[in-house]
């Protein structure tokens, strides 16, 4: 019987196929199971042709039904197994293999696919532009040092017409991966040896023969990071039944470069726009770092609940060794804070809620005749008093504000200082405690003598622009200061929590250890450039505080349609035309669970969710937590959102009133700086929203659209 694998160029194909055309996959791939070799090729059901003028002669299709085929790569060695490339239209498949190879590295021994034909025509052209350039990226580099490293003929001509990164990440799709990847680190300005030894020395099988065996069968098993191998009968169904399972924890070199560098000398930073594959590179990061000690223990750890939840779901997809799951700990920052008061400090902390702790900063105010808001009041705890731990008067008297844009002199401070201790008496007289209070009980509670029992030896931390300073000094108490003590990444555009932070000021130096991912994977490029915008250009600080950061550059390789945009007279038309919409979703054979709508507040969500289920169409709240594979539309706030990712999603209510929400902004009269921040938060949470969709995106509101709409679509 032959033996299938499937390419990760397959899974990605499979997600986006329509319900009929993935049930047709599914019957093709049980019956090819079935088969003979010798069968296979004789049945006129699947049809299992050659590919005319292939540059790869094993490429073949086969038939999922009257308008769709499947790749093939197929075995001319005398063995049995079989590599499904792509799922792609009639017409499209034979175009699409025609033009690809499918090698085996020299150097890794791994399989490998280049679009040869691609690089034949733009090589000449390139070769003219290089001859007069005055500098070329790999001029230093031998033809010996390249080959030793895998790069192989046709790729070292096409090398040696590179004259800068952008050329280079160009270059990209048409080149082998673990060509690229070599390139790529060459690029970043590591030696060939440390190329050779964090790349292909990783990969290189122990048994490798001086010559590349270019059996296929083998090439296969050497290529397990990008090939699943199907190797039992009941397998095959059960991973069709979950596609997105076998690639959403794939890297692509780009990434594997920051993953699976042996060591960093300190704290590590990777920042990047959404899709970009951060949340990715981290899960890998814990995978790279189990595998160098035996007695190693990581705190894998990020914002929120939700986001924990996918961290501790993805991680177990990819780490299949029950022992290494063990020594991670995937938990919030605020979660581990509160375990530690309750383990170090001999009592369970009780928390107050949000709106509680906003009545009390109302009394305080009113009870003390403060000439500041509740809100103003309650910042400059926060942002001045908490994130600079600081204790006494004379300490917030001699505070730095940066960040806050109302001027305050020694008698105003005392004033608010005043405010801040009945604040924290008044609490402290109910039994209670914020998050941020417990945090900074933790960060004390932790020394060097509890972190043996309590701490880590390495912390990795997930969507790492919410973070308050005084849940950083939990992390960095919870680590010793050394090699690979922390991994952080994260995406200041995506800061929908009014966080200040300077990490350098809490012990926590990233200088020369940040890297930027700029490719995004998720979302197409129609959806990107739309939700950009939604950001006009504003400033944002950097993850650390300490500088600014950009999406310049920015970019996707996918293509599809545009956003959906649309206005409506009334709240009930605009639902009435979104649940058009999901239903148009659904008819399409998307999944229900692939399908996202979120609103600003709840009050719309519930209207939503009731008109749904009124036709029919099933729901679940993303706050529940559901199975991934548990049924129905999600539905979020937009900040629930963070972190994940849909098919489709829907933004609903994006109106005036909602976005920006006036309740939320700091009147510029009361602080200028503070006002501003506010509004860039606001347009973070709804370029988050945005950017969640990997395929479709519809935006609607009612009555008067919000201003931070493009003004061009409104």
């Amino acid at each position: 019987m032959p033996q299938l694998a499937f390419a990760n160029s397959f899974w990605e194909s499979y997600e986006v196929l329509e319900k009929q055309v993935r049930a047709g996959v599914r019957k093709a791939m049980t019956k090819f199971q079935l088969l003979t070799v010798a069968e296979l090729h004789a049945d006129k059901g699947l049809h299992l042709e050659s590919v005319d003028k292939a540059r790869d002669p094993r490429m073949r299709t086969i038939r999922i039904n009257d308008f769709w085929r499947g790749v093939v790569l197929a075995p001319d060695d005398g063995s049995d197994t079989f590599l499904l490339l792509n799922v792609v239209p009639h017409d499209d498949a034979y175009t699409w293999a025609a033009k690809r190879l499918y090698t085996v590295n020299t150097a890794t021994r791994g399989l490998e696919v280049r679009n040869a034909v691609a690089i034949e025509q733009l090589t000449p052209a390139l070769e003219k532009a290089a001859s007069v350039a005055p500098k070329l990226l790999f001029a230093s580099y031998s033809d010996a040092a390249l080959r030793h490293l895998g790069i192989d003929d046709q790729v070292l001509r096409a090398v040696r017409t590179v004259i800068d990164r952008p050329q280079l990440d160009a270059f990209g799709t048409l080149l082998p991966e673990d060509q690229f990847e070599v390139l790529t680190f060459l690029a970043e300005g590591f030696t060939p040896d440390e190329v050779y030894r964090d790349v292909v020395a990783v990969r290189r099988p122990a048994d490798a023969t001086p010559e590349p065996d270019e059996d296929l069968a083998t090439a296969i098993a050497n290529t397990s990071s990008r090939i699943t191998l199907i190797t039992e009968p009941d397998e095959l169904a059960d991973i069709l039944a979950k596609p997105f399972a076998a690639w959403r924890v794939f890297l692509h070199p780009s990434q594997r470069r920051l993953a699976y560098r042996v060591s960093y000398n300190g704290p590590a930073q990777i920042s990047g726009g959404p899709g970009t594959g951060k949340t990715v590179v981290a899960l890998h990061r814990v995978k790279h770092l189990l595998s160098r000690s035996p007695d190693a223990r990581v705190l894998l750890t990020t914002y929120t609940n939700a986001l924990a939840a996918a961290l501790r779901e993805n991680l177990a997809l990819l780490l299949d060794d029950e022992a290494q799951l063990a020594r991670v700990d995937v938990t919030t920052v605020n979660a581990y804070a509160y375990r530690l008061v309750r383990d170090l400090g001999g009592r369970t902390p009780a928390l107050v809620g949000d709106q509680e702790e906003r009545r009390v900063w109302q009394q305080v105010v009113k009870q003390l005749g403060l000439p500041w808001t509740e809100q103003f009041v309650a910042q400059e705890y926060r942002h001045v008093v908490l994130a600079q731990d600081l204790r006494t008067v004379d300490e917030y008297l001699d505070a730095g504000r940066k960040g806050r844009g109302t001027a305050l002199g020694p008698l105003k401070r005392a004033q608010l200082w005043r405010a801040i201790d009945v604040f924290q008496t008044t609490l402290a007289g109910k039994g209670v405690r914020t998050h941020l209070q417990i945090c900074d009980d933790a960060a004390r509670l932790m020394t060097p003598d509890t972190r043996a029992a309590h701490g880590y030896t390495h912390v990795v931390v997930d969507e790492a622009q919410d973070l308050h300073p005084a849940q950083w000094r939990v992390l960095r108490a919870a680590v010793a200061p050394g090699p690979d003590d922390l991994f952080i990444t994260g995406d200041p555009h995506q800061r929908i929590y009014d966080a200040h932070v300077s990490l350098a000021s809490l012990g926590i130096q990233v200088t020369g250890r940040s890297s930027r991912l700029r490719i995004n994977y998720r979302s197409t490029e129609e959806i990107l450039v739309w939700s950009t915008r939604v950001l006009a250009d504003g400033p944002v600080a950097d993850l650390g505080g300490d500088g600014g950061d950009s999406l310049a550059g920015y970019r996707s390789l996918l293509h599809g349609r545009r956003p959906h945009v649309d206005g409506h007279a009334s709240e009930q038309a605009e639902v009435m035309a979104l649940v058009e919409r999901v239903r148009g979703w659904l008819g399409q054979g998307i999944r229900s669970s692939e399908i996202a709508v979120c609103t600003r507040f709840n009050l719309l969500l519930d209207k939503v969710q009731n008109r749904l289920e009124a036709v029919g169409v099933p729901t679940v709240k993303v706050k529940d937590n559901p199975a991934p594979t548990a049924e129905g539309v999600r539905l979020a706030t937009m900040h629930a959102m963070k972190g994940l990712e849909f098919r489709c999603v829907a933004v609903v209510g994006v109106t005036e009133g909602a976005m920006p929400f006036a309740r939320e902004i700091t009147p510029v009269e009361v602080d200028r700086l503070q006002h501003d921040s506010d509004m860039l938060r606001e347009r973070c949470v709804l370029f988050v929203a945005c950017t969640r969709a990997r395929e479709a995106l519809h935006v609607s509101w009612s009555g008067r659209p919000s201003p931070f709409l493009p003004s061009d679509v409104v």
